[in-house]
Protein backbone atom coordinates (compact mmCIF):
# COMPACT_ATOMS: atom_id res chain seq x y z
CA UNK A 1 0.00 0.00 0.00
CA UNK A 2 1.42 3.41 -0.73
CA UNK A 3 5.01 1.83 -1.55
CA UNK A 4 6.56 3.73 -4.39
CA UNK A 5 4.63 6.77 -2.99
CA UNK A 6 6.60 6.43 0.69
CA UNK A 7 9.90 5.45 -0.88
CA UNK A 8 10.06 8.72 -3.10
CA UNK A 9 8.55 11.15 -0.02
CA UNK A 10 11.17 9.34 2.01
CA UNK A 11 13.91 10.11 -0.60
CA UNK A 12 12.77 14.11 -0.87
CA UNK A 13 13.24 14.28 2.56
CA UNK A 14 16.78 13.68 2.82
CA UNK A 15 17.18 16.90 0.54
CA UNK A 16 16.97 18.88 3.83
CA UNK A 17 19.03 16.14 5.63
CA UNK A 18 21.90 18.37 7.63
CA UNK A 19 20.86 21.43 6.69
CA UNK A 20 20.58 23.60 10.02
CA UNK A 21 18.06 25.50 9.00
CA UNK A 22 14.63 25.79 6.76
CA UNK A 23 14.88 28.41 3.69
CA UNK A 24 12.76 29.13 0.99
CA UNK A 25 15.50 28.01 -1.41
CA UNK A 26 15.87 24.23 0.51
CA UNK A 27 12.68 23.88 1.13
CA UNK A 28 11.36 24.93 -2.50
CA UNK A 29 13.94 21.62 -3.92
CA UNK A 30 12.90 19.54 -1.34
CA UNK A 31 8.90 20.25 -2.08
CA UNK A 32 9.78 19.95 -5.81
CA UNK A 33 10.64 16.65 -5.14
CA UNK A 34 7.01 15.77 -2.93
CA UNK A 35 5.26 17.63 -5.78
CA UNK A 36 6.30 14.70 -8.31
CA UNK A 37 5.59 12.00 -6.28
CA UNK A 38 2.18 13.02 -5.51
CA UNK A 39 2.20 13.21 -9.14
CA UNK A 40 3.74 9.88 -9.94
CA UNK A 41 1.13 8.25 -7.74
CA UNK A 42 -1.35 9.56 -9.81
CA UNK A 43 -2.72 12.89 -8.13
CA UNK A 44 -4.52 15.06 -9.50
CA UNK A 45 -1.86 18.40 -10.43
CA UNK A 46 -4.46 20.89 -8.88
CA UNK A 47 -4.18 18.66 -5.69
CA UNK A 48 -0.71 18.18 -5.84
CA UNK A 49 0.25 21.71 -6.64
CA UNK A 50 -2.28 23.21 -3.58
CA UNK A 51 -0.71 20.93 -1.44
CA UNK A 52 3.01 21.85 -1.90
CA UNK A 53 2.03 24.95 -2.06
CA UNK A 54 0.18 25.08 1.72
CA UNK A 55 3.17 22.84 2.93
CA UNK A 56 5.75 25.48 2.33
CA UNK A 57 3.59 28.48 3.67
CA UNK A 58 3.69 26.76 6.64
CA UNK A 59 6.99 25.25 6.45
CA UNK A 60 8.15 29.05 5.69
CA UNK A 61 6.44 30.60 8.42
CA UNK A 62 7.67 27.90 11.31
CA UNK A 63 9.87 29.02 14.15
CA UNK A 64 11.83 26.07 14.19
CA UNK A 65 13.33 25.47 17.80
CA UNK A 66 16.57 24.43 18.19
CA UNK A 67 16.03 20.69 18.72
CA UNK A 68 14.32 20.07 15.76
CA UNK A 69 15.87 19.68 12.67
CA UNK A 70 14.48 20.96 9.70
CA UNK A 71 13.89 17.62 7.88
CA UNK A 72 11.92 16.12 10.87
CA UNK A 73 9.50 19.64 11.21
CA UNK A 74 8.93 19.35 7.26
CA UNK A 75 7.71 15.56 7.33
CA UNK A 76 5.10 16.73 10.54
CA UNK A 77 4.14 19.42 8.24
CA UNK A 78 3.21 17.06 5.19
CA UNK A 79 1.91 14.37 7.45
CA UNK A 80 -0.53 16.75 8.73
CA UNK A 81 -1.51 18.47 5.46
CA UNK A 82 -1.67 14.79 4.16
CA UNK A 83 -4.00 13.76 6.93
CA UNK A 84 -6.22 17.16 6.52
CA UNK A 85 -6.07 16.33 2.66
CA UNK A 86 -7.91 13.05 3.21
CA UNK A 87 -10.58 14.29 4.97
CA UNK A 88 -8.47 15.08 8.70
CA UNK A 89 -10.61 12.72 10.85
CA UNK A 90 -12.14 9.48 10.46
CA UNK A 91 -16.54 9.84 9.61
CA UNK A 92 -18.57 7.11 10.79
CA UNK A 93 -21.34 5.38 8.52
CA UNK A 94 -24.84 6.47 9.54
CA UNK A 95 -26.99 3.28 11.02
CA UNK A 96 -28.97 5.02 13.44
CA UNK A 97 -32.52 4.01 12.04
CA UNK A 98 -34.57 1.09 12.70
CA UNK A 99 -33.96 -0.30 9.96
CA UNK A 100 -31.05 1.71 8.04
CA UNK A 101 -30.99 1.29 4.91
CA UNK A 102 -27.45 1.42 3.42
CA UNK A 103 -27.12 1.74 -0.83
CA UNK A 104 -24.06 0.71 -2.51
CA UNK A 105 -22.93 2.27 -5.41
CA UNK A 106 -19.97 1.86 -8.27
CA UNK A 107 -18.68 1.19 -11.73
CA UNK A 108 -18.93 -2.31 -12.95
CA UNK A 109 -15.70 -4.37 -11.59
CA UNK A 110 -15.32 -1.80 -8.51
CA UNK A 111 -16.03 -4.71 -5.61
CA UNK A 112 -19.34 -4.01 -4.94
CA UNK A 113 -20.82 -7.13 -4.33
CA UNK A 114 -17.73 -8.04 -2.06
CA UNK A 115 -17.75 -5.72 0.07
CA UNK A 116 -21.36 -5.34 0.43
CA UNK A 117 -20.75 -8.72 2.28
CA UNK A 118 -18.04 -7.43 3.96
CA UNK A 119 -19.95 -4.27 5.30
CA UNK A 120 -22.66 -7.04 6.05
CA UNK A 121 -20.28 -9.15 8.43
CA UNK A 122 -18.43 -5.68 9.76
CA UNK A 123 -21.46 -4.29 10.95
CA UNK A 124 -22.74 -7.28 12.63
CA UNK A 125 -19.83 -8.51 14.50
CA UNK A 126 -18.42 -4.42 15.70
CA UNK A 127 -22.20 -2.76 16.27
CA UNK A 128 -24.31 -5.85 16.92
CA UNK A 129 -26.19 -5.02 13.62
CA UNK A 130 -28.65 -7.62 12.16
CA UNK A 131 -28.20 -7.36 8.35
CA UNK A 132 -30.41 -8.06 5.38
CA UNK A 133 -28.46 -8.22 1.86
CA UNK A 134 -30.21 -7.12 -1.11
CA UNK A 135 -29.82 -8.24 -4.46
CA UNK A 136 -30.42 -5.54 -6.46
CA UNK A 137 -28.07 -6.52 -9.23
CA UNK A 138 -30.74 -8.37 -11.87
CA UNK A 139 -28.28 -7.65 -14.82
CA UNK A 140 -25.00 -9.18 -14.70
CA UNK A 141 -24.76 -12.99 -14.91
CA UNK A 142 -24.29 -14.65 -11.53
CA UNK A 143 -24.47 -11.14 -9.62
CA UNK A 144 -27.13 -12.59 -7.23
CA UNK A 145 -25.80 -16.08 -6.60
CA UNK A 146 -22.52 -14.52 -5.81
CA UNK A 147 -23.94 -12.52 -3.10
CA UNK A 148 -25.86 -15.79 -1.81
CA UNK A 149 -22.77 -17.65 -1.84
CA UNK A 150 -21.34 -14.24 0.41
CA UNK A 151 -24.69 -14.58 2.44
CA UNK A 152 -23.90 -17.88 3.43
CA UNK A 153 -20.24 -16.80 4.18
CA UNK A 154 -20.65 -14.07 6.76
CA UNK A 155 -23.92 -15.79 8.09
CA UNK A 156 -25.96 -13.00 6.97
CA UNK A 157 -29.73 -13.86 4.85
CA UNK A 158 -30.25 -12.42 1.75
CA UNK A 159 -33.38 -11.28 -0.62
CA UNK A 160 -33.59 -11.88 -3.62
CA UNK A 161 -36.49 -11.65 -6.06
CA UNK A 162 -35.80 -14.46 -9.32
CA UNK A 163 -37.31 -13.21 -12.47
CA UNK A 164 -37.97 -9.77 -11.08
CA UNK A 165 -36.07 -7.33 -13.36
CA UNK A 166 -37.21 -4.45 -12.03
CA UNK A 167 -34.73 -3.34 -9.12
CA UNK A 168 -37.05 -0.27 -7.75
CA UNK A 169 -40.04 -2.63 -6.93
CA UNK A 170 -37.18 -5.13 -5.54
CA UNK A 171 -35.80 -3.02 -2.92
CA UNK A 172 -38.78 -1.82 -1.96
CA UNK A 173 -39.72 -5.06 -0.92
CA UNK A 174 -36.76 -6.11 0.50
CA UNK A 175 -37.22 -3.10 3.09
CA UNK A 176 -40.85 -4.31 3.96
CA UNK A 177 -39.29 -7.79 3.94
CA UNK A 178 -36.96 -6.48 6.45
CA UNK A 179 -39.31 -4.88 8.61
CA UNK A 180 -41.50 -7.69 9.35
CA UNK A 181 -38.45 -9.80 10.12
CA UNK A 182 -36.77 -7.66 12.43
CA UNK A 183 -33.80 -6.59 10.59
CA UNK A 184 -32.28 -3.46 11.69
CA UNK A 185 -30.39 -2.68 8.32
CA UNK A 186 -30.55 -3.62 5.18
CA UNK A 187 -27.90 -3.35 2.66
CA UNK A 188 -28.65 -2.84 -1.01
CA UNK A 189 -26.73 -4.50 -3.51
CA UNK A 190 -27.04 -2.69 -6.87
CA UNK A 191 -25.67 -3.19 -10.51
CA UNK A 192 -22.86 -2.09 -12.04
CA UNK A 193 -22.73 1.23 -14.64
CA UNK A 194 -20.77 3.44 -16.19
CA UNK A 195 -21.33 7.30 -15.34
CA UNK A 196 -21.68 7.97 -19.35
CA UNK A 197 -24.63 5.39 -19.33
CA UNK A 198 -27.87 7.69 -18.81
CA UNK A 199 -30.26 4.72 -18.49
CA UNK A 200 -28.26 2.97 -15.60
CA UNK A 201 -27.71 6.53 -13.95
CA UNK A 202 -31.66 7.44 -14.31
CA UNK A 203 -32.26 3.90 -12.52
CA UNK A 204 -30.17 4.21 -9.34
CA UNK A 205 -31.56 7.65 -9.22
CA UNK A 206 -34.86 5.54 -8.91
CA UNK A 207 -33.71 3.46 -6.30
CA UNK A 208 -32.81 6.81 -4.04
CA UNK A 209 -35.88 7.99 -4.60
CA UNK A 210 -37.45 4.79 -3.61
CA UNK A 211 -36.48 3.85 -0.39
CA UNK A 212 -34.67 6.87 1.05
CA UNK A 213 -31.24 5.70 1.64
CA UNK A 214 -30.02 6.78 5.23
CA UNK A 215 -25.99 6.25 3.14
CA UNK A 216 -25.29 5.94 0.37
CA UNK A 217 -21.63 4.25 -0.63
CA UNK A 218 -19.89 4.98 -3.57
CA UNK A 219 -17.47 1.85 -3.99
CA UNK A 220 -14.11 2.83 -6.03
CA UNK A 221 -11.45 0.61 -7.51
CA UNK A 222 -8.11 2.64 -5.84
CA UNK A 223 -6.10 1.24 -8.99
CA UNK A 224 -8.22 3.11 -11.20
CA UNK A 225 -6.41 5.98 -9.84
CA UNK A 226 -6.99 9.31 -10.96
CA UNK A 227 -10.01 7.78 -13.04
CA UNK A 228 -11.98 6.60 -10.03
CA UNK A 229 -11.80 10.24 -8.88
CA UNK A 230 -13.77 11.33 -12.12
CA UNK A 231 -16.24 8.70 -11.64
CA UNK A 232 -16.48 9.58 -8.34
CA UNK A 233 -17.58 13.29 -9.34
CA UNK A 234 -19.69 11.85 -12.24
CA UNK A 235 -21.21 9.65 -9.87
CA UNK A 236 -22.04 11.94 -6.87
CA UNK A 237 -23.52 15.06 -9.12
CA UNK A 238 -26.17 12.36 -10.17
CA UNK A 239 -26.29 10.51 -5.99
CA UNK A 240 -24.98 13.35 -3.81
CA UNK A 241 -23.31 10.01 -2.02
CA UNK A 242 -22.30 10.40 1.45
CA UNK A 243 -19.33 8.57 1.90
CA UNK A 244 -16.39 6.98 -0.65
CA UNK A 245 -15.41 3.22 -0.48
CA UNK A 246 -12.10 2.43 -1.78
CA UNK A 247 -11.39 -0.87 -2.92
CA UNK A 248 -8.12 -3.07 -3.53
CA UNK A 249 -5.73 -1.48 -1.39
CA UNK A 250 -3.45 -4.00 -1.46
CA UNK A 251 -2.61 -4.45 -4.50
CA UNK A 252 -0.55 -2.21 -6.93
CA UNK A 253 -1.83 0.55 -6.03
CA UNK A 254 -0.34 4.29 -6.46
CA UNK A 255 -2.62 6.01 -3.73
CA UNK A 256 -3.79 9.13 -6.14
CA UNK A 257 -7.71 8.14 -5.39
CA UNK A 258 -7.11 8.16 -1.80
CA UNK A 259 -5.41 11.51 -1.86
CA UNK A 260 -7.39 13.16 -4.15
CA UNK A 261 -11.03 12.00 -4.01
CA UNK A 262 -11.77 14.14 -0.76
CA UNK A 263 -10.55 17.48 -2.51
CA UNK A 264 -12.90 16.40 -5.46
CA UNK A 265 -16.05 15.51 -3.99
CA UNK A 266 -15.91 16.87 -0.77
CA UNK A 267 -16.90 13.32 0.76
CA UNK A 268 -15.41 11.55 2.85
CA UNK A 269 -13.79 8.03 2.37
CA UNK A 270 -15.02 5.93 5.33
CA UNK A 271 -14.01 2.41 4.25
CA UNK A 272 -11.14 0.75 2.82
CA UNK A 273 -10.67 -2.54 1.44
CA UNK A 274 -7.26 -4.20 1.98
CA UNK A 275 -7.45 -7.52 0.90
CA UNK A 276 -10.02 -10.62 -0.44
CA UNK A 277 -11.30 -12.24 2.59
CA UNK A 278 -14.24 -11.39 3.91
CA UNK A 279 -12.83 -9.36 7.15
CA UNK A 280 -10.32 -7.67 5.25
CA UNK A 281 -11.91 -4.29 5.88
CA UNK A 282 -11.03 -1.01 7.89
CA UNK A 283 -12.71 1.75 9.08
CA UNK A 284 -10.47 5.02 7.06
CA UNK A 285 -8.31 6.71 9.32
CA UNK A 286 -6.69 9.86 7.96
CA UNK A 287 -3.73 10.46 10.40
CA UNK A 288 -3.26 6.48 10.41
CA UNK A 289 -3.04 6.77 7.22
CA UNK A 290 -0.78 9.55 6.48
CA UNK A 291 1.35 7.61 9.25
CA UNK A 292 1.40 4.71 6.76
CA UNK A 293 2.16 6.54 3.62
CA UNK A 294 5.60 9.01 5.75
CA UNK A 295 6.62 4.96 6.79
CA UNK A 296 5.65 5.81 10.34
CA UNK A 297 3.72 2.68 10.54
CA UNK A 298 0.25 2.07 12.09
CA UNK A 299 0.66 1.00 16.18
CA UNK A 300 -3.27 2.25 16.40
CA UNK A 301 -4.74 -0.35 13.99
CA UNK A 302 -2.07 -3.22 15.01
CA UNK A 303 -3.21 -3.01 18.61
CA UNK A 304 -6.75 -2.99 18.06
CA UNK A 305 -6.65 -5.64 15.65
CA UNK A 306 -5.32 -7.25 18.50
CA UNK A 307 -7.60 -6.53 21.20
CA UNK A 308 -10.08 -7.79 18.81
CA UNK A 309 -8.93 -11.71 18.83
CA UNK A 310 -7.31 -11.82 21.86
CA UNK A 311 -9.84 -12.66 24.85
CA UNK A 312 -8.80 -10.95 28.38
CA UNK A 313 -9.65 -14.24 30.46
CA UNK A 314 -7.48 -16.24 28.38
CA UNK A 315 -4.57 -13.58 28.73
CA UNK A 316 -4.89 -13.62 32.44
CA UNK A 317 -4.58 -17.64 32.09
CA UNK A 318 -1.76 -17.30 29.79
CA UNK A 319 0.25 -15.34 31.91
CA UNK A 320 -0.23 -17.61 34.84
CA UNK A 321 0.69 -20.38 32.66
CA UNK A 322 4.14 -18.74 31.64
CA UNK A 323 5.09 -17.71 35.42
CA UNK A 324 4.96 -21.04 36.12
CA UNK A 325 7.09 -22.27 32.95
CA UNK A 326 3.86 -24.48 31.65
CA UNK A 327 3.50 -22.77 28.45
CA UNK A 328 3.35 -25.25 25.94
CA UNK A 329 3.27 -26.38 22.11
CA UNK A 330 -1.44 -26.25 22.53
CA UNK A 331 -0.99 -22.68 23.69
CA UNK A 332 1.35 -21.34 21.41
CA UNK A 333 -0.38 -23.02 18.41
CA UNK A 334 -3.37 -21.30 19.96
CA UNK A 335 -1.48 -17.60 19.76
CA UNK A 336 -0.27 -18.60 16.23
CA UNK A 337 -4.11 -18.86 14.95
CA UNK A 338 -5.12 -15.61 16.95
CA UNK A 339 -2.51 -13.82 15.07
CA UNK A 340 -4.02 -14.90 11.71
CA UNK A 341 -7.02 -13.87 12.06
CA UNK A 342 -5.83 -10.27 12.88
CA UNK A 343 -4.63 -10.35 8.90
CA UNK A 344 -1.80 -10.64 6.17
CA UNK A 345 1.34 -10.67 7.85
CA UNK A 346 3.29 -8.74 5.59
CA UNK A 347 0.27 -6.04 6.36
CA UNK A 348 0.47 -6.55 9.72
CA UNK A 349 3.91 -5.97 9.74
CA UNK A 350 3.92 -2.87 7.82
CA UNK A 351 1.69 -1.12 10.75
CA UNK A 352 4.88 -1.39 12.62
CA UNK A 353 7.40 1.38 12.00
CA UNK A 354 10.81 0.73 10.36
CA UNK A 355 9.36 -3.27 9.86
CA UNK A 356 7.11 -2.70 6.76
CA UNK A 357 10.42 -1.15 4.73
CA UNK A 358 12.09 -3.58 5.22
CA UNK A 359 9.90 -6.26 4.63
CA UNK A 360 8.40 -4.95 1.83
CA UNK A 361 10.62 -7.25 -0.80
CA UNK A 362 9.96 -10.47 1.24
CA UNK A 363 7.30 -12.60 -0.16
CA UNK A 364 5.01 -13.56 2.90
CA UNK A 365 2.25 -15.32 2.16
CA UNK A 366 -0.72 -16.44 4.33
CA UNK A 367 0.73 -19.73 4.48
CA UNK A 368 3.77 -18.31 6.28
CA UNK A 369 2.85 -20.39 9.88
CA UNK A 370 2.14 -23.92 7.90
CA UNK A 371 4.91 -25.58 8.47
CA UNK A 372 5.06 -24.82 12.76
CA UNK A 373 1.27 -25.52 12.52
CA UNK A 374 1.73 -29.22 10.80
CA UNK A 375 4.72 -30.27 13.32
CA UNK A 376 2.85 -28.99 16.29
CA UNK A 377 -0.32 -30.93 15.05
CA UNK A 378 1.51 -34.16 14.15
CA UNK A 379 2.73 -34.30 18.01
CA UNK A 380 0.95 -36.09 20.33
CA UNK A 381 -1.12 -34.48 23.08
CA UNK A 382 1.42 -35.96 25.72
CA UNK A 383 4.50 -33.87 23.54
CA UNK A 384 2.76 -30.97 23.12
CA UNK A 385 1.84 -30.30 26.82
CA UNK A 386 5.20 -32.18 28.01
CA UNK A 387 8.35 -30.97 25.09
CA UNK A 388 10.70 -32.18 27.56
CA UNK A 389 9.82 -36.15 26.10
CA UNK A 390 10.40 -35.96 22.62
CA UNK A 391 13.27 -37.65 22.00
CA UNK A 392 15.19 -38.90 18.71
CA UNK A 393 12.67 -41.26 17.47
CA UNK A 394 9.64 -38.82 18.16
CA UNK A 395 11.42 -36.21 16.60
CA UNK A 396 11.86 -38.50 13.62
CA UNK A 397 7.84 -39.63 13.64
CA UNK A 398 6.91 -35.42 13.86
CA UNK A 399 8.62 -35.03 10.87
CA UNK A 400 7.10 -38.09 8.75
CA UNK A 401 3.67 -37.04 9.73
CA UNK A 402 3.92 -32.94 9.20
CA UNK A 403 6.15 -33.94 5.72
CA UNK A 404 8.92 -31.71 7.26
CA UNK A 405 12.31 -32.48 8.01
CA UNK A 406 14.40 -33.81 11.46
CA UNK A 407 16.42 -30.19 11.51
CA UNK A 408 12.82 -28.24 10.62
CA UNK A 409 11.60 -30.10 14.13
CA UNK A 410 13.94 -29.37 16.20
CA UNK A 411 14.82 -25.94 14.72
CA UNK A 412 11.13 -25.27 16.13
CA UNK A 413 11.77 -27.20 19.33
CA UNK A 414 14.52 -25.52 19.94
CA UNK A 415 12.54 -21.64 19.17
CA UNK A 416 10.07 -22.95 21.42
CA UNK A 417 12.24 -23.37 24.49
CA UNK A 418 14.35 -20.16 24.01
CA UNK A 419 10.99 -18.40 23.75
CA UNK A 420 9.79 -20.36 26.98
CA UNK A 421 12.61 -19.36 28.92
CA UNK A 422 12.53 -15.34 28.22
CA UNK A 423 8.44 -15.52 28.69
CA UNK A 424 10.09 -17.14 32.23
CA UNK A 425 12.52 -14.40 32.83
CA UNK A 426 10.30 -11.72 31.99
CA UNK A 427 7.50 -12.81 34.33
CA UNK A 428 9.68 -13.72 37.36
CA UNK A 429 11.11 -11.05 39.89
CA UNK A 430 9.90 -7.79 40.36
CA UNK A 431 12.05 -5.83 38.09
CA UNK A 432 10.56 -8.81 35.50
CA UNK A 433 7.23 -8.46 36.51
CA UNK A 434 7.24 -4.20 35.89
CA UNK A 435 8.72 -5.37 32.35
CA UNK A 436 5.79 -7.76 31.44
CA UNK A 437 3.34 -5.14 32.47
CA UNK A 438 5.03 -2.60 30.43
CA UNK A 439 4.98 -4.36 27.15
CA UNK A 440 2.77 -4.77 23.98
CA UNK A 441 2.53 -9.31 24.40
CA UNK A 442 0.56 -12.05 22.41
CA UNK A 443 -1.64 -12.03 25.10
CA UNK A 444 -2.77 -8.81 25.64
Amino acid sequence: MFENLSDKLERSFKLLKGEGYISEINVAETLKEVRRALLDADVNYKIAKNFTDTVKEEALGQNVLASVKPGEMLVKIVHDQLAALMGGRMEDVNIKANPSVILVAGLQGSGKTTFSGKLAKFLKSKKGKNPLLVAGDVYRPAAIEQLKIIGDQVEVPVYTEEGNMKPVKIVKSAIKHARQQGHNLVIIDTAGRLAVDEQMMNEIAEIKKAVEPHEILFVVDSMTGQDAVNTAKAFNDRLDFDGVVLTKLDGDTRGGAALSIRSVVDKPIKFIGTGEKLDAIDVFHPERMADRILGMGDIVTLVERAQEQFDEEESRKLHKKIAKNQFNFDDFISQIQQIKKMGNIKELASMIPGVGKAMKNLDIDDDAFKGIEAIIKSMTPEERNNPAVINGSRRKRIADGSGTTIQEVNRLIKQFDETRKMMKMMTSGKKGGKMMKGMPTMGR
